[in-house]
């Protein structure tokens, strides 16, 4: 049996561990009756605690543990509002599981202050993350290793992956059930749980962590810089001359550290944006085309469908039909 495993220390907000918790059981049971076995699931989710004992939540509910710390596929990490240094010298076994996990290929996922066990067990030194807004002063401070992005609410990176709070923590969630499960299963759920969430940031970026891990820091400067003006009008020759490239010195270097060419990149990140904004609002296919860069929205659906073998309106539909 595959695992998911969701952390409970003391502290930990109920919330946010049971939002995991539902989150990741639904997309089971949603995979298991779409294969016809409802009494077959893929993955197992459990709540574990460092001893596999019960543990006291931020408001004082103590919450039961279905296990001590076991190998699992999935890690995911919840917020907590606790004073840290406590709470890892009363569990110090967390970070040697979190290395353990990671160095066997295990996904690891933390909302808010979960970050913070990840960078403790220095999993995340010379890597991108992202925490809550509250905490970003001391996160950066205990950990000066690591790329804190106060800008963000989404990062990841070689396979470990921060959310900055709960609407970020659901669209993170979404995309490891898609990795786990497939699209069709991440449709469905997006369309009853998230449909007409608003978000201050784009969830399309997540995924693109792993093209980051290069030792190319004017590309690295350039991707991030894709991510923030993706949907303007510019051209790349301009771009390379602003970090100091010739346009063929650009396009051979960005390619050799991130493994796609420039305007593929591009594109990935605006459909990505694009498939956000389709399972999420009721904006027209035009303006979604408009705000992602494109304002020709019949190019723009041609280019989906290249990337996605959908068009835009298959794909809304897929969040909205009953079966999905």
């Amino acid at each position: 049996m595959n695992r998911i495993c969701i952390l409970a220390t003391d502290g930990v907000f109920a919330s946010t561990l049971m939002h995991a918790k539902d989150f990741f059981h639904m997309a089971g049971l949603r995979h298991a009756k779409r294969l016809g076995d409802e009494a077959s699931l893929a993955f197992d989710t459990l709540i574990v605690s460092p001893d596999g004992g019960p543990v006291k939540t931020f408001s004082g509910t103590e919450i039961t543990a279905e296990a001590a710390l076991v190998d699992a596929q999935v890690i995911i990490l919840p917020a907590f509002w606790h004073e840290f240094d406590a709470l890892r010298a009363r569990a110090p076994q967390v970070i040697d599981w979190l290395r353990e996990r990671h160095a066997a290929g295990a996904l690891l996922a933390a909302e808010a202050t979960g970050a913070f066990w990840i960078a403790q067990a220095g999993l995340l030194d010379g890597k991108e993350a992202c925490t809550h807004w509250r905490f970003q002063q001391e996160f950066a401070a205990r950990f000066p290793k690591v790329t804190l992005t106060p800008g963000k609410q989404l990062t990841d990176s070689d396979n470990l992956f921060c959310a900055g709070g709960t609407t970020s923590s659901s669209d993170l969630y979404l995309y490891l059930v898609e990795r786990l499960y497939g699209p069709g299963i991440a449709q469905g759920m997006a369309r009853d749980i998230l449909f007409e969430v608003r978000r201050s940031y784009s969830p399309g970026r997540i995924g693109f962590g792993g093209q980051k891990l290069h030792q190319d820091g004017s590309v690295l400067q350039i991707q991030e810089w894709l991510e923030e003006h993706f949907a303007e009008k510019f051209r790349f020759e301009d771009v390379a001359r602003q970090h100091g490239m010739s346009i063929r010195n650009f396009m051979r270097r960005f390619q050799a550290a991130t493994g796609d060419k420039p305007l593929h990149y591009l594109q990935r990140l605006r459909i990505e944006t694009a498939k956000g904004l389709l399972s999420t609002t009721r904006k027209s296919i035009k303006t979604i085309s408009y705000e992602v860069g494109y304002d020709d929205a019949s190019f723009f659906a041609r280019l989906f469908r290249q990337h996605t073998q959908l068009s835009p309106n298959d794909y809304r539909q897929q969040y909205r039909h009953k079966g999905g």
